[in-house]
């Protein structure tokens, strides 16, 4: 089941406790009737008594795969390694600009999707990845500076690069904890480039607000890619690209 983006923004909105999703504020019936049935195919059942729908397990994680990928089906990874398509990337080229002589990061490498098109552009590139089978197959390809395993969230920036271009995990708002991160890395003239989640376009709490006026006070933009643009990676997944000056 698809979710149109109205109802994702009412999920969005939604608080969770343990089991329980309380929907906020007032909804007419139509859009109610809409969020409800997505909320019951989900496995949430309206209880009366709590004044909220419950589920079988921790509410928080399910409506945070339900926002994320716009779809009650539940994603085989958790978003967590789906390696950029070749449209998607050809995309994150065209917009990064990359030039001969540019120092690049990568810091959720994953296989080298992004980083091998950044080298074969004329860029250094240093890469950052954590699942533990990916640096070794890294290191092995040619054009890459520098490859660290490590949890990028834990790498202390340094304001080094001209280009930071990124496809970041998503589960539990990670992308906008990545992104945020990754952005102190540039130089005061440099450009950011991020795979993300669509709901940071709509999500409207404190995290993504904070992200929204990032992009907005660098001036940046994002885009929508088009649907089920990572299919051949195994997810639908709606997502976007933001670009963020420095």
């Amino acid at each position: 089941m698809r979710i149109d983006d109205e109802v994702l923004a009412v999920l969005s909105a939604a608080q969770t406790e343990g089991c329980n999703v309380f929907l906020t504020g007032q909804l007419d019936r139509k859009l109610y009737d809409r969020t409800n049935k997505v909320l019951e195919a989900a496995g949430g059942k309206w209880n009366r008594k709590a004044r909220a729908h419950v589920f079988a397990a921790d509410a928080f994680d399910r409506m945070d795969q339900i926002i994320l990928s716009g779809s009650v089906e539940v994603p085989k990874d958790e978003f967590n390694f789906f390696p950029s398509p070749p449209a998607v990337v050809v995309r994150l080229m065209e917009l990064a600009d990359i030039e001969p002589g540019m120092v690049m990061l990568e810091p959720s490498a994953g296989r080298g999707a992004i980083a091998l098109p950044a080298a074969a552009a004329g860029a250094t590139v240093d890469c950052c990845e954590v699942m533990h089978e990916n640096p070794a197959h890294l290191l092995a390809q040619p054009g890459l500076r520098a490859v660290t395993r490590q949890d990028f969230l834990t790498v202390p920036p340094e304001p080094f690069y001209d280009r930071v271009v990124m496809n970041p995990p998503f589960m539990k708002q990670a992308d906008i904890k990545h992104v945020t991160h990754a952005h102190k890395f540039l130089k005061p003239d440099g450009l950011l480039v991020a795979v993300m989640s669509a709901s940071v376009r709509f999500r409207s709490d404190a995290r993504t607000k904070a992200f929204q006026a990032l992009v907005a006070d660098r001036g940046g933009h994002i885009e929508p890619l088009p649907e089920n643009s990572f299919k051949a990676s195994g997810t639908g997944v709606n997502t976007v690209i933001a670009v963020i000056p420095a």
